[in-house]
């Protein structure tokens, strides 16, 4: 999707993280998997590369003493948005927030997005290039690593595009949703093709697709729209990102035999399906936590 170029932009829905050292304990899979974290007894899922990640538990908790936590910088309107790649996370946080404000009765926020290279500290482990975005309840914070999206081009074959871009961040807003109306605590820690995570994971999916399409709707305290109508093109930008990190399509990528019974994120098909349904039908839709198995 393309921002309108003199749309106003909110930034303090995001900060940026860097020269953090590694001082907690991450488990990542060969070289660009991404981390599955437990905190707590709960499960937390990002967007999983690997879907074989080993679950990791770790005390480490916020940022390291040498890191710099900044502020981002000329990102103030549309047009800066369309242009770099920081100033459109900006953007899509500040229009995500505005979209759930309206959606959610008593929302609040997550902490400001924490965009980070290299390295950074969350409270559910570390953060690194073995990791890609991801959401950590305790702290009610996404973390996002920008150099994933040439991953998911390069090595998982997704189109790109910057409503790709997008949909990851909605997809870790929709796990801040579940978590703040208590969807997320339904997850468990099982794996399985009708497993809780599942489930979650595409809860998310279709909470991002919700966003979309009202995205064109959504204003600056100006009444500037911030995105110009969705194409067609778009969408399929952000269903092939969808597809890219289906368990299967990851299973087959890597090399191993395809088995229900370790998802954790749902299919390609199932996570292009949910994010079409909340498109077209907005967050209502988004109860997968009810359907039966056999409408996943």
């Amino acid at each position: 999707m393309t921002f309108n170029e003199n749309v106003r932009i909110d930034t303090s829905q995001v900060q940026k993280r860097s020269g953090g050292r590694r001082t907690g304990l991450a488990v990542g899979g060969g070289g660009i998997g991404l981390m599955i974290v437990l905190f707590l007894g709960s499960q937390l899922l990002g967007v999983d590369l690997t879907g074989l990640a080993p679950a990791l538990s770790s005390a480490g908790g916020g940022s390291s003493s040498s890191e710099q936590v900044v502020a981002v910088e000329n990102c103030e309107t549309g047009a800066d948005a369309n242009a770099n790649v920081e100033c459109r996370m900006t953007a899509t946080s500040d229009s995500l927030n505005r979209y759930w404000n309206t959606q959610v009765g008593n929302y609040r926020g997550p902490q400001p997005v924490a965009l980070f290279s290299g390295q950074t500290q969350s409270q559910c482990g570390t953060a690194s290039a073995a990791t890609g975005p991801f959401y950590c309840p305790p702290e009610e914070r996404i973390y996002v690593d920008t150099a994933f999206f040439n991953t998911l081009r390069s090595d998982y074959g997704a189109s790109g595009g910057p409503l790709a871009e997008m949909y990851v961040l909605a997809h870790e807003w929709g796990h801040h949703i579940s978590n703040i109306t208590g969807s997320l605590n339904q997850a468990g820690r099982e794996s399985g093709a009708t497993s809780g995570s599942v489930r979650l994971e595409l809860q998310a999916d279709c909470f991002a697709g919700a966003w979309v399409g009202a995205a064109q709707t959504i204003t600056d305290d100006s009444g500037v729209p911030f995105l110009k109508p969705v194409t067609r093109s778009e969408i399929n930008d952000a269903l092939s990102a969808a597809a890219a990190v289906g368990d299967d399509h990851i299973m087959e990528s890597s090399g191993v035999r395809v088995d229900p019974e370790r998802f954790t994120h749902g299919t390609s098909e199932q996570r292009q399906r949910w994010f079409m349904t909340g498109y077209e039908q907005g967050p209502t839709s988004c109860g997968t936590f009810e359907v039966p198995a056999n409408q996943l």
